[in-house]
């Protein structure tokens, strides 16, 4: 079997070929499971932030009863009976 100087640049086109497909190949995954982690952190980071602004709600609604038990009307009584429906309605969806 005889190689020539055409045989081994066949070859090497080959290679190459199939080395930058590959490289496309991987940096398309690579790049797929990057932003799917980015996307589960951020996820994570969103329900965080909802359990705390939950717990905030429910201090501040219990802040607002306890000024009404104090005698404190008007305002007072406005915001809780408008944080309670906000509240009602976010249950039920």
């Amino acid at each position: 079997m005889y190689i020539d100087s055409n045989t081994v640049i066949f070859v090497a086109e080959l290679i190459g070929a199939l080395g930058i497909i590959g490289g496309l190949i991987w940096g398309v995954i690579k790049y797929y499971f990057k932003k799917k982690s980015e996307n589960d952190k951020q996820n994570e980071d969103i329900n965080s932030i909802k359990e705390e602004q939950t717990l905030i709600v429910y201090a501040v609604l219990s802040c607002l009863k306890g000024l009404k038990e104090q005698g404190c009307n008007g305002p007072v009584t406005e915001a809780i009976n408008r944080l309670e429906k906000h509240l009602n309605k976010k249950a039920h969806k």
